[in-house]
């Protein structure tokens, strides 16, 4: 951190915390004499998100922070702060979704880039694979410490695939191209100066649509999504689409999880892969 400082043209004016430990990585703090720093060290799951900086940064620069500086080598990453986020501003979300969309679509045609810097490919056609991969982890959680509801739902999960399957024929077909998804879109990731984009960790390469898992699940608002839609194309003949997208990506979100997880059944998260797989079978598109 120091020596990259320097080469910036910053020096550091207090002691460096250590706010947030997780498995998937960890993120170092230190007030210097231009603001707050933050230096995030990934695990082997989230390492994509080191590279992926300067290629977004490259291709769409008012919508992510500018790196003080990454290391590909020990996938180390260092940022400026960013302030604060949308969770503490009354910025529209609606506003904040249709950039969102905006930096989707700049990121289009850039899709073999993504994949080449490790960014995981969940493209409607390889979800079935992606499919078996999240039942065989969950699996081992079930059979380690599930009861008897656990196995239920896992059994019910297993008769489930060919419906599974037929979504993503379905999916594959639609016209709308991929893109990266961020796969972790809530306000706390987004800041209200200038609506950039962070904490990419989870992010994936999929239908774009899926994108709105999260968001809408947490706030099933019409006004927001059609703001979103609204980059795409009339949001009324996308609707079916959006849905069908975040069915399938409920197998993207389960797999962000064991790859976070890092196959620790014991973790206090350990449930959640078996929770997001079990949404599946619920009438609802959403979580």
């Amino acid at each position: 951190m120091d020596a990259q400082l320097v080469r910036a043209g910053m020096v550091r004016t207090g002691e460096v915390t250590q706010p947030r430990v997780q498995s998937w990585a960890t993120v170092l703090r230190a007030e210097t004499n231009q603001g707050v720093v933050w230096l995030k060290a990934c695990g082997p799951g989230t390492a994509f998100e080191v590279p992926l900086y300067p290629l977004l940064h490259r291709l769409a620069p008012d919508r992510v922070l500018t790196p003080i500086a990454v290391d590909l080598d020990r996938e180390w990453l260092l940022l400026p702060d960013g302030g604060p986020t949308m969770k503490d501003s009354p910025r529209d979300l609606a506003e904040v979704l249709a950039g969102y969309a905006k930096l989707q679509r700049d990121l289009a045609p850039h899709v073999d880039e993504l994949l080449a810097i490790g960014v995981v490919d969940m493209r409607a056609a390889i979800m079935p694979k992606r499919f078996t991969e999240a039942m065989e982890a969950v699996g081992a959680y079930v059979e380690r410490r599930g009861g008897e509801a656990e196995r239920t739902t896992f059994d019910q999960l297993v008769a489930f695939e060919d419906t599974y399957r037929e979504w993503c024929e379905r999916l594959a077909e639609d016209p709308i191209p991929p893109s990266l998804d961020h796969n972790d879109l809530h306000q706390s990731n987004v800041f209200a100066t200038g609506a950039k984009f962070y904490d990419w960790g989870d992010s994936v390469v999929a239908h774009p649509f899926a994108s709105l898992l999260l968001p809408l699940s947490r706030n099933e608002d019409h006004r927001v999504r059609d703001a979103y839609l609204a980059g795409f194309g009339p949001p009324a003949e996308l609707v079916a689409s959006v849905e069908l997208a975040c069915r399938v990506g409920k197998v993207a979100r389960t797999l962000v999880w064991i790859r976070a997880l890092g196959g620790d059944v014991d973790h206090e998260y350990a449930s959640a892969p078996l929770e997001h797989m079990a949404s599946l079978l619920s009438e609802s598109y959403l979580l």
